[in-house]
């Protein structure tokens, strides 16, 4: 029986978990590859650390070299985080003439010219399943299954750390330093959160999908994210109120040969499958222009979810060099001369539906002329609530308004000519309305 030789850099959650299913999983891969997987070295920071897992029969090491210059080496596999090593390990790797599989995001999105014109030089195939959505398969999705699809649309709830936060800020009405000190103690958020309670995480994904759906490598740098410190439990009642549920989503789309790519705290019509994702699950909801809506959900991230799309990737590269056949995929679903250069839409120039949360002074007129401010703009009001009166001249009233479709630069103008209005009490909260185009309910 053949054995493909395995190098991994990384031995923390991920890296330990690949090790554990290749072990645990060996006589159903064989039977599925028709040979054996096996890692044989590892290398990490700290080689006398102390694991969970049993390294007997693998050569554990702090140094590359024992990987990238081994000849028995078959595939490399790096799940070690970061951007600069990382780079330099996928790419020495390559150079060797070695496949690789990767979950790091941040390195696949902020370094996509450099790694995958480094793959398409090499013709060498590059594993990144793990990368977006843990152990759902949506990339393999956009690769294969909908490999004869134009995808009119990307919509992704991708971060499960948000995710668990604004589920919990909805059932309970709870605030979000609460919150997010309770996912702390849980291990679902890290001691430093911004990566993904401000939407890089979430960006760095998307930066991926757009890649992968249009042909392209748009600069991450771009695309526009925002994450959700501001959404407060009185944003997700009047949401709701409204008939609709405070999400982090990731979108993109293809408009006019530019992506639009933006990651933003959207209000989903309650009805709708994204509204029903809860907790620390993930989904992805692709439109096809044949296929209409799909929606791929599951679990985001952890250490068996994620290395099982690492050990995916690794029998599917198995299989080529089973086979003696270059990558048959490319790796950003279109062959290198069909790369596209695409620019990334500003978010000044997308449309969109918004809910506005003004807190203004209760005073006679101060509705005229929101009003007449967001009418010269050339925004529609959709609909209109004041869920308070003032019992006090000084005390701020709320007022919620929904717009139709509006260019996101004139509601921007709209609210600079309101903010130094006198009736004006405080910041207004914008939060943007996605509509899907054929809705997907529940």
């Amino acid at each position: 029986m053949r054995t493909f030789k395995i190098g991994l850099f990384g031995l923390g959650v991920v890296g330990s978990s690949v090790v554990s299913i290749l072990r645990k999983n060996q006589d159903l891969i064989y039977s599925r590859l028709g040979a054996g997987l096996e890692v044989t070295h590892a290398v990490t920071a700290n080689p006398a650390k102390k694991r969970e897992i049993s390294l007997e029969g693998i050569k554990v090491s702090s140094d590359p070299a024992d990987i990238l210059d081994n000849p028995d080496i078959d595939i490399v596999v790096e799940l070690i985080g970061g951007i600069t090593t990382a780079a330099d390990v996928v790419l020495r790797a390559m150079d060797a003439g070695k496949p690789v599989v990767t979950a790091n995001k941040a390195l696949l999105a902020e370094k996509s010219r450099e790694i995958f014109h480094k793959v398409y030089e090499k013709g060498l195939p590059i594993g990144m399943e793990a990368s977006v959505a843990g152990g759902i398969p949506v990339l393999r999705s956009l690769k294969e299954g909908l490999s004869g699809e134009n995808i009119l649309e990307i919509t992704g709830i991708v971060n499960g750390t948000c995710n668990y936060i604004l589920t919990r800020m909805t059932e309970e009405g709870a605030p979000f330093a609460e919150v997010l000190a309770d996912a702390q103690r849980l291990g679902y958020a890290e001691a430093d959160p911004s990566f993904d309670v401000d939407g890089v995480d979430a960006a760095h994904k998307l930066a991926i999908l757009v890649n992968l759906a249009y042909g392209t490598m748009v600069p991450y740098g771009d695309i526009y994210y925002e994450g959700i410190r501001g959404i407060t439990p009185e944003d997700i009642a009047y949401a709701g109120a409204l008939g609709f549920t405070i999400k982090l989503l990731a979108i993109g789309k293809l408009e006019n040969g530019r992506v639009e790519a933006r990651v933003h705290p959207t209000l989903v019509a309650e009805d709708h499958l994204l509204s029903s994702v809860n907790g620390v699950f993930n989904a992805v909801f692709l439109t096809g222009d044949n296929v209409d809506a799909t929606m791929s959900y599951g679990r985001g991230a952890g250490g068996l979810p994620t290395g099982s799309a690492v050990v995916s990737d690794i029998i599917d590269i198995a299989r080529n060099l089973k086979l003696g056949i270059p990558a048959k995929i490319p790796p950003l679903s279109v062959i290198r001369e069909c790369l596209a250069e695409r620019a990334v839409m500003p978010i000044q120039d997308i449309s969109s539906e918004y809910y506005l949360r003004f807190q203004v002074r209760d005073q006679v007129g101060v509705l005229a002329t929101i009003t007449r401010v967001m009418g010269e703009n050339g925004i529609s009001i959709q609909s209109m609530l004041q869920p308070s009166v003032s019992e006090h001249p000084d005390e701020p009233v709320q007022v919620i308004i929904t717009t139709h479709r509006a260019r996101e630069s004139d509601v921007q103008n709209s609210l600079k000519t309101l903010e130094p209005m006198e009736f004006m009490a405080g910041g207004t909260q914008l939060i943007r309305i996605e509509r899907f185009q054929p809705e997907l309910k529940d």
